[in-house]
């Protein structure tokens, strides 16, 4: 067996599974592999979201500037925009459960390689500045292995659940991404705090290693991989008329999805969209330690707020649309758009009062785990065939995670080059007035640009 064959997609098993046991070894088989998507994916976040509990550590102790951070965040996020466009294509044809699996083994590989260097900059074998180059090299490297998790996990929802239910299933697994946040402010910053920051790489490696075998174990590629009929023959969704694709009639519909002006629209939401929500989870924790006076232990525990409540968001979300909405995912997502951007100023311009920045975090993870459902993903799913849902995705995923890689960098900018001020503790600490401002004006166009596409219908098949 070839490189390339090891990750083509699973052909048809020779052992088929009873007639009298389709139905039972179906819906035991789809809820393992949406297990392992889900959780697994989640653990992927968590050898993501690391670095951004440990930005103050590093600002103190002399290793990497705001700016130095920013383009090091920029990297993860470029080289993910890039990868999941490609990985989006690829994935459509290829085993996902080797797929994702390599993805998250690489991404386990840089948080490990990136605590052990970590740990000789700070005894001083390496100096600063090879540091930041290792470290945006390596996290480039782990953007583009992050690239590896979401198309194949969704891919698992298309291959194996009939469309009437896809929605419902995708609100449950688009909570992985808030699950995932939680560990990383949650369990990395309890590590960062009481260990010290290089821990944080060595606990999100060891999170990523469970995924790892999560992915082994139950995630399956294909139903007939497993014995059983497609999904259009176990679901009723199979016409007479319609023929199993070639791969060049799957390569000429992920054409069409580029020519998709739909699709665009929504990459473009969404991508501003991803500029207020990685704004906060990159730099909530400094912003509320140096603009609020917050310990570390303290703003970690309140940005970790956002993804528990975001949980909500999106397990509601999906049910709400395929069951109150018939599957119209427009209004809810308007609504969820609004919510979000006046979470987002009541955080940023709400007051040191921690029932404040609880209150906004509540909100703000409501609003965007609603948003990542439906913006980041299934509205663009909803417009195109179901052979095309890693092209659609993957055309999301560039928009988005460019959107991210900038805002990360424009952030670090603003930060170093604005003059700094005194706290009203007498410590100087960074200006983010312009940076909220920033924050604020993506969320508000994030929510806007989705009616352009109100008129357009979704795909049955």
């Amino acid at each position: 067996m070839g490189f390339l064959d090891f990750y083509k997609i699973s052909g048809p098993s020779a052992r088929k599974v009873d007639s009298d046991r389709v139905d039972e070894t179906w819906r035991k088989k789809r809820f393992q592999a949406f297990l392992a998507g889900t959780f697994a994916y989640a653990l992927y976040y968590v050898c993501r979201l690391s670095m951004g509990v440990m930005k103050q550590p590093l600002i103190d102790a002399g290793l990497l500037s705001a700016t130095q951070l920013g383009i090091v965040g920029a990297c993860l996020y470029w080289c993910y925009a890039v990868g999941k466009f490609v990985n989006g294509f690829l994935a459509d044809g290829s085993n996902i459960k080797r797929f994702m699996a390599t993805g998250l083994v690489i991404s386990v590989a840089m948080n490990l390689c990136m605590g052990v260097l970590g740990a000789s900059a700070a005894a001083g074998a390496i100096p600063s500045s090879a540091l930041f180059i290792c470290f945006a090299v390596m996290w480039g490297i782990n953007g583009w292995a992050q690239s590896m998790g979401a198309p194949p996990a969704i891919i698992a929802l298309s291959r194996w659940f009939p469309l009437k239910i896809r929605g419902t299933y995708y609100g449950f697994f688009s909570a992985s991404h808030n699950i995932g946040e939680g560990l990383s402010f949650i369990f990395v910053g309890w590590l960062v705090h009481y260990v010290g920051w290089k821990w944080g790489f060595f606990g999100a490696a060891l999170a990523g290693a469970l995924g790892v075998l999560l992915i082994l174990f139950w995630l399956h590629d294909t139903p007939e991989s497993q014995g059983l009929p497609s999904i259009e023959e176990l679901s009723g969704e199979k016409t007479e008329g319609e023929k199993k694709s070639s791969s060049e009639e799957t390569r000429a519909i992920q054409r069409a999805v580029l020519r998709n002006p739909g699709v665009w629209i929504l990459a473009l939401s969404s991508a501003f969209m991803y500029m207020s929500r990685y704004a906060i989870n990159e730099w909530g924790v400094i912003f509320l330690q140096e603009a609020k006076g917050y310990s570390l232990a303290g703003a970690s525990g309140i940005i970790g707020i956002n993804p528990i409540f975001g949980i909500i968001g999106t397990v509601v979300s999906g049910w709400l649309s395929d069951v109150l909405f018939r599957g119209d995912r427009r209004y809810p997502a308007f609504a969820a758009g609004i919510l979000e951007s006046l979470a987002l100023a009541l955080f940023l311009f709400g007051g040191p009062a921690k029932w404040v920045n609880v209150l906004a975090m509540v909100l703000f993870g409501i609003a965007i785990g609603v948003l990542i459902s439906f913006v980041g993903g299934l509205m663009a799913v909803d417009l195109v065939p179901r052979k095309a849902t890693g092209a659609a995705l993957g055309v999301v995923g560039l928009a988005s995670y460019a959107a991210a890689g900038i805002q990360n960098v424009v952030t670090g900018l603003l930060l170093d080059r604005v003059d700094m001020i005194e706290s009203a503790s007498g410590a100087m600490v960074h200006n983010f007035t312009y940076v909220s401002w920033f924050w604020l004006g993506a969320a508000v166009i994030s929510f806007l640009l989705p009616v352009l596409n109100w008129g357009r219908k979704v795909k049955e098949n």
